[in-house]
């Protein structure tokens, strides 16, 4: 008879056993998942945004003053949208960029409405099916142990992987193909050139406008805001606050800096004109004057403005009578006169023409310089010619005439010949013009004369339509008088002098000397030669001399051949790049400059133009913050879009301005550690490639935004290239600002930024500065 009674050593063994089996059902269980986490992870592709959409969280704010109202900034200024203007969303991406050979960036102008947050830091990268973790290696011995051990519940582990890799490919070759079909202008992989920057020959052969500038202060590197300097965290937070000010929504801070003013000793010299700029640059925002509205539209603002937008009526008192400028209802309108000519610019242009055939508008005379230019009409219609004109005039009683200029779409600065050189290299302008600009040339042994004799191409004329020339009261002869002993002994030869008989004015044509035989042949040496020592190039806070410039000689002297006819110096190299000089980005010079132009052709046709969501028929007045040969400018020109672009070469890179206005483009030179000599709202497009990472450690990127919030109109464009950190650190800056994102994008530590300026400004007043 079998015995009931149980062996407790087999109970034992029985429930070992099945513990042990529970166990390693368990970690095969345990391991079967974390296989299938990290094969997940290894295979299924990461949705990417590289499109910023967030918006701003405050933008119903009132345009004109500091309440809140139901208006969105992004839908125009108090709702008045540009004519025209179709607004294009932002897209996202997601997978695998579209990697397009012939492309540059990201089209973010086609969305279905949804984006994703693309956190600081994050980076673009191609798909990869196989991880790139330093585990993985580990990973696959643990699998093939698994295997060995459960061969069935691999295989079906296995299966299910794979389902989840074809879904995921299917899924991504979708998307990829329907980028394909959207023709999404993305980077291209194999052009690293398109985000990094080429490194900067460090050779001696490029100087710098620092250098250049004999007296040009120390910059102050201590002088920034401890702030500033410290790195930016992903959190940045600011309280930005109105600046207090007198001059209100027309504040320049190197020319209202008030305190400064008042120490002078003198202003004989209108040293009250000039710049004098706070220790630190301001991180205030200034006003928009009341009832603030999108400009207008060039060319229909060549004839009118906003009254609005800048709400002066002295010149409107001053200067109606010569059809500077007249108030019309909500415009102000400007007829196209001014002193000399009352009648109409281009009457007066064609009469110059006809005085002087040589002139040869847009083709010979390309580049010019209207000194006291008020409202700016001159230069206004010689786009008409194909002429670039730099106009400049003080900021001074006859009340915000560059302003003006600058909101009617024609390029202008604020400057003053007073006791320093102008910005400007020597021997760049084809042409100088004065119409009676008020400038007492013959004084103090012509030492504002000489300043022009400087900036002067050698061969170039200067236009001189001035009382003197023409009237004979005693005063004007006087002048007159000592004009053409200034100008003999300057070895200018006077070409012409004739009177138009519909403005009832004349004017004088002097021509500049080609070589030096006139100098050396003067019975009298004054005014003097200039030493030698003494570069014609530096101009960034030099003193102005009494003394002439020799003509450089040689064959390949700049200056001894004019530039090729317009357009062909656009295109072509400067024949003085000398083909053993090194250019910036390491090629020789002459190829560099080439290579420049057509990467900028690449970048503008196939990125900005249609990528980045801008409506360029709303953008006239463009700035590159950090121009190099002027690449930028000479391939928006190649666009025919109705705009022109101010290019600036900081004074601590190569000094290439003379290349920029070899080739018939313009532009002057900047520390962006100070405020810019212009009025705000004054662009409608700022373009700054590896510009703000130079910046960081000399005055911080605080300031700098803040005088690119000054000078950028509302909805208007900042477009960034820069490294991805200094992109990320910039991108929490404008979102304090409530600025609109429209695209972020980072790739092998290069980035991209593009960023739409709102009407938003803080209620709160800085203190008195």
């Amino acid at each position: 008879m079998a015995s009931d009674k149980r062996n407790p050593r087999n109970d034992i063994k029985n429930g070992s056993s099945y513990c042990s089996s529970a166990t390693l059902i368990l970690f095969v269980a345990l391991c079967l998942v974390g296989v299938w986490m990290m094969t997940s992870a290894a295979v299924v592709p990461v949705e990417f945004n590289v499109v910023r959409t967030d918006k701003s969280e405050n933008k119903d704010q009132n345009v004109g003053s500091n309440s809140d109202s139901n208006s969105n900034p992004s839908e125009g200024i108090l709702g008045n949208k540009p004519e025209n203007f179709e607004e294009k969303p932002v897209e996202k991406v997601k997978g695998e960029p579209n990697w397009n050979k012939d492309t540059e960036f990201i089209d973010s102008n086609r969305n279905n409405g949804n984006s994703e947050t693309f956190n600081e830091g994050d980076k673009i990268s191609k798909f990869e099916k196989t991880s790139g973790d330093q585990g993985s290696e580990n990973t696959q011995k643990e699998k093939d142990q698994n295997e060995k051990e459960n061969p069935a519940e691999m295989s079906e582990e296995k299966t299910f992987v794979e389902k989840i890799n074809n879904e995921d490919t299917e899924k991504y070759e979708s998307i990829k193909e329907k980028d394909q079909n959207e023709k999404e202008n993305l980077p291209n992989v194999a052009q690293t050139e398109l985000l990094k920057e080429t490194g900067t020959n460090t050779s001696t052969t490029w100087s710098t406008q620092y250098s250049e500038s004999k007296t040009e202060n120390e910059i102050q590197a201590n002088n920034s805001n401890s702030n500033h300097d410290k790195k930016l965290s992903k959190k940045f937070s600011f309280s930005w606050k109105l600046c207090n000010v007198t001059a209100g929504p027309d504040y320049i801070p190197c020319l209202d800096n008030v305190n400064a003013i008042k120490k002078l000793r003198s202003t004989k010299h209108y040293e009250h004109r000039e710049r004098h700029c706070p220790d630190v640059g301001p991180t205030c925002l200034v006003p928009l004057p009341n009832g603030y509205k999108s400009p207008i539209k060039w060319p229909k603002s060549r004839d009118k403005i906003w009254y609005n937008n800048v709400p002066h009526t002295k010149l409107v008192q001053y200067k109606g009578h010569q059809n500077w400028v007249k108030e019309s209802g909500e415009y102000l309108t400007f007829p196209g006169g001014g002193t000399q000519f009352k009648h109409g610019a281009l009457h007066y242009i064609d009469f110059i023409q006809q005085s002087l055939s040589e002139i040869e508008w847009g083709k010979r005379t390309r580049v010019i310089l209207d000194v006291g230019c008020g409202v700016a009409s001159f230069g206004g219609y010689l786009f008409d010619r194909d002429v670039l004109t730099m106009s400049f005039a003080p900021k001074d009683e006859h009340e915000a005439q560059v302003q003006f200029a600058l909101e009617r779409g024609i390029p202008a600065v604020s400057a003053v010949m007073g006791t320093k050189r102008l910005p400007f290299p020597g021997a760049v302008f084809d042409a100088v013009h004065c119409a009676r600009c008020r400038v007492p040339w013959h004084i103090e042994g012509g030492k504002l004369l000489l300043e022009l004799n400087r900036l002067l191409r050698p061969g170039g004329y200067f236009i001189w339509s001035a009382t003197p020339v023409y009237q004979k009261l005693a005063e004007d002869v006087e002048i007159w008088k000592a004009m053409s002993a200034l100008t003999k002994a300057m070895c200018w030869k006077l070409v012409k002098k004739t009177k138009d008989r519909v403005n009832g004015v004349s004017i004088a044509i002097f021509k500049k000397p080609t070589d030096n035989n006139c100098y050396e042949k003067r019975a009298e040496s004054d005014p003097a030669m200039c030493q030698q020592s003494d570069d014609p190039d530096a101009s960034w806070n030099v003193p102005l001399q009494a003394c002439m410039h020799k003509v450089r000689m040689g064959f390949r002297a700049r200056g001894t051949q004019w530039p090729q006819d317009w357009p062909q110096r656009q295109v072509a190299a400067p024949y003085w790049l000398k083909e053993s000089q090194i250019g910036v980005y390491g090629k020789p010079a002459a190829e560099d400059f080439k290579s420049d132009y057509e990467h900028w052709k690449r970048v503008v046709k196939d990125s900005y133009l249609n990528g980045l969501g801008v409506d360029w028929s709303a953008v006239r007045n463009v700035m590159d913050m950090r121009a190099v040969y002027g690449g930028f400018a000479a391939a928006l020109k190649e666009t025919k879009l109705q705009l022109w672009v101010m290019s600036i070469v900081t004074i601590d890179s190569p000094d290439t301005l003379p290349i920029i206005y070899e080739r018939g483009h313009f532009g002057l030179y900047h520390d962006w550690c100070e405020s810019f000599s212009t009025y705000p709202r004054s662009y409608d497009l700022l373009h700054a490639d590896h510009l703000f990472s130079k910046l960081k450690s000399r005055c911080g990127l605080v300031p700098v935004i803040a005088e690119a919030d000054r000078i950028l109109r509302p909805e208007g464009k900042l477009i960034v290239r820069d490294r991805a950190e200094t992109i990320s650190e910039l991108e929490e800056i404008v979102k304090t600002l409530n600025w609109e994102v429209r695209m972020s994008y980072s790739k092998d530590n290069e980035g991209l930024l593009c960023v739409q300026k709102t009407a938003w400004r803080p209620t709160d007043y800085d203190a008195n500065i």
